[in-house]
């Protein structure tokens, strides 16, 4: 089985630059591996490129750089290790529970070459929190809704510092929706970024929501 070619070299290249030989090697692991022991879907192998590695490498746009990033959830790598290819400014860990997932992770760092780290556990645990509390951003890639996320990213970042979930079309309405359960966790008013363009059809619909303070119940237990 032959693995998925880039669909547009000289756009995968001005994402990855001279990175772009490892953004393959990595693909080739997702078209092989990652659907044999099941961390992505046989349907996906023919959009492995637009609809996942290169969707999530433009999330790059609206990470600072210098950045300290936790991506939970991480499974397959995404958005974490496509980002990790196309920023390596950043310093990235990728929080994932699953043994198997983990394992993989760490095969496919080691064969790419990509110094970033992997914790098992998830990200609400206090042994992980005490480990990587303090990022710059935390990257999630549609896994729950808004208000479910942010009580899961918010705790690891620092204040000022912001989640940016990959979300689809109804962004705008999750956003009103889960607006009150988000500040009361404390974040603060949700934007939304579109990245990709002239890389990637549709746009990568990007959510951030900055960390303002501390979740409400943790403020009255401050004041008692």
């Amino acid at each position: 089985m032959t693995t998925p070619a880039v669909p547009t070299p000289e756009v995968a290249e001005k994402v990855f630059g001279d990175r772009l030989p490892l953004a393959v090697r990595y693909v080739e692991h997702l078209a092989t591996s990652g659907i044999e022991r099941g961390l992505i879907g046989p349907r996906e192998r023919d959009r492995l490129w637009d609809r996942h590695v290169l969707n999530c490498a433009v999330l790059g746009e609206v990470v600072p750089a210098d950045a300290n990033v936790a991506d939970v959830g991480s499974g397959a790598g995404l958005p974490g290790i496509p980002l990790a290819l196309a920023r390596p400014d950043l310093r990235i860990v990728l929080i994932e529970p699953l043994a198997r997932r983990v394992d993989w992770l760490d095969e496919v760092l080691a064969d790419v070459g990509l110094d970033v780290a992997v914790e098992r556990g998830r990200a609400e645990e206090p042994s992980v929190l005490r480990r990587w509390e303090g990022a710059d951003v935390v990257t999630a890639r549609a896994v729950g809704p808004l208000a479910r996320l942010a009580g899961i990213c918010l705790p690891l970042l620092r204040q000022g510092g912001a989640m940016l979930v990959l979300k689809g079309a109804s962004a705008p309405e999750e956003i009103v929706r889960d607006a009150a359960a988000v500040r009361a966790l404390g974040g603060g008013e949700a934007r939304i970024h579109e990245a990709g363009a002239g890389v990637v059809d549709p746009l990568t619909t990007v959510v951030e929501i900055p960390r303002t303070g501390a979740p409400r119940r943790n403020r009255r237990k401050e004041r008692r």
